[in-house]
């Protein structure tokens, strides 16, 4: 039995499973045991992520096939209900934000701390892991943050998304004096956005196709915006454009759409010596002008995958007000089989909707 709970839990806990294609079911979802090092939290807000639409509409990304059903939902905060004989940081009543992957911390990347890499990584709703939107969930204590008194429990759900925006700028080196270019303002463009001006970028510009998208960057703090075409021809008019609206260099540039146009489009805009950083994976493969840009301008492409150590990060940007993601939170639903599926399509078409919550 864990301390400060019962030994059993007794009300039936039930999630949103994937069980086909457009189709999700809130069905019984039975915890694993506790274990000692482990907590059960009762789930309070789950956000829908592109990749959960994504796995709703195809069953796969990439080479994650959802061959069986699944439990969806990654991106949580909830309350501690029980905690493992062996936990010493948590108690029951605490509200957590949690970190959604389980590394195996054996691997090389892992002992080399990055464990975001680790081959057998255990991540919430990527097949064949279950995720987060039930009842309740059972998650090692290590891999969830207290909450300060003043950040809510939707803020730090919202901690998942912001991740990848604070490990992008960390991957960047991004500080006061560095100019910031960022193509695509939907969510992760707009969390990227917000992380860029918390590391101090003192210029930021935002491209994207969509007004509405331009303009919500604009209200959070956008220096500038692009409305940018479809059309690869327009890039070498839509750099200058970008360059004329940056009014300096622009040292690094955050790819968060990740389509030919956009990374062509990042290569041929970032000055020499910059950083071209991709984010987004629209495209699994690119034809892009990369010699040019490294070879002759030495611009350095990175890219991300997930995140590393950010929770501590994110929670703290949160507590001191440099960054506010609660303008990003467009609808809430509560968990009912309708609310479910009108939230998934709330969450697909688009249009004004930015994160999509569930409060349970």
């Amino acid at each position: 039995m864990g301390k400060g709970g019962q030994a059993h839990v007794k009300e039936e806990n039930m999630a949103a499973w994937l069980v086909g294609i457009n189709t999700l079911k809130i069905q019984p979802f039975k915890l694993p045991t506790l274990g000692p090092n482990d907590v059960r939290i009762r789930m309070k807000v789950v956000g829908i992520c592109g990749s959960d639409v994504h796995y709703l509409k195809t069953m796969r990304i990439a080479d994650f096939v959802v061959k069986e059903p699944m439990v969806i939902g990654h991106e949580c905060a909830g309350i501690i209900e029980e905690v493992g004989s062996e936990v010493k940081n948590l108690i029951p009543g605490d509200r957590v934000a949690i970190e959604p992957g389980i590394s195996c911390a054996r691997c090389v990347p892992c002992k080399h701390g990055r464990y975001n890499l680790c081959p057998d990584m255990k991540f919430f709703a990527t097949p064949p892991v279950h995720g987060s939107l039930a009842n309740q969930i059972v998650h090692p204590a290590d891999l969830c943050f207290k909450l300060p008194d003043n950040v809510s429990l939707e803020e730090g759900a919202m901690c998942e998304p912001l991740s990848v925006g604070v490990y992008a700028c960390c991957r960047a080196s991004v500080g006061p004096e560095t100019n910031v270019l960022i193509m695509g303002a939907g969510p992760i463009g707009l969390v990227t956005m917000l992380s860029a001006r918390a590391f101090g970028a003192p210029r930021i510009v935002i491209v994207d196709v969509d007004d509405h998208r331009l303009s919500v960057a604009k209200t959070l703090g956008a220096v500038e915006i692009v409305k940018v075409s479809t059309k690869i021809e327009d890039v070498n008019e839509e750099v200058a454009q970008i360059h004329k609206a940056m009014g300096s260099r622009v040292d690094v540039c955050f790819d968060c759409a990740g389509f030919n146009k956009t990374m062509t489009t990042a290569l041929n805009a970032t000055h020499a010596g910059g950083k071209v950083c991709l984010v987004g994976m629209g495209h699994s493969e690119m034809t892009v002008p990369l010699m040019p840009a490294t070879t002759t301008r030495e611009v350095d492409v990175i890219g991300i995958f997930r995140y590393k150590n950010t929770w501590p990060l994110c929670l703290d940007f949160l507590r001191s007000g440099k960054i506010d993601v609660k303008p990003l939170i467009t609808h809430r639903f509560g968990f009912s089989q309708k609310e479910v599926k009108e939230a998934f399509k709330t969450s697909a078409r688009g249009g004004n909707a930015i994160k999509v919550m569930f409060n349970l």
